[in-house]
């Protein structure tokens, strides 16, 4: 019954700035540990960020640190993903994701259909 549809993704000029969202479904994202993961052509996937339900603490991928940052609104319960100063190595396909545990491990329970972003002049 888990859904995550992740939504945002598209072309976007170098140094320019996206932010994905992903409305969750099947359960409370404020009882959840949620976050986003990538994966670009030829490469394996990666973690990017996640955020802990119970102290909100982040976990950042050293790649993307100071660049990127996830946010919750759980009114709407969906997580976003905003991305700053985009690189061409940044260009991959996007995965929103829950945890059933803690997310140190990078273990996601979840994925959603993911959202592709390239970063092309």
């Amino acid at each position: 019954q888990v859904q995550l549809v992740e939504s945002g993704g598209g072309l976007v000029q170098p140094g320019g700035s996206l932010r994905l969202s992903c409305a969750a479904s099947g359960l409370i994202i404020s009882y959840n540990d949620m976050g986003w993961f990538r994966q670009a052509p030829g490469k394996e996937r990666e973690g990017v960020v996640c955020m802990s339900s119970r102290d909100g603490s982040l976990y950042i991928g050293d790649s993307v640190k100071g660049r990127l940052t996830i946010s919750r609104d759980n009114a709407k319960n969906t997580i976003y993903l905003q991305m700053n100063g985009l690189k061409p190595e940044d260009t991959a396909v996007y995965y929103c994701a829950t945890f059933l545990d803690d997310c140190s491990g990078l273990e996601a329970d979840y994925w959603g259909q993911g959202t592709q972003v390239t970063v092309s002049s």
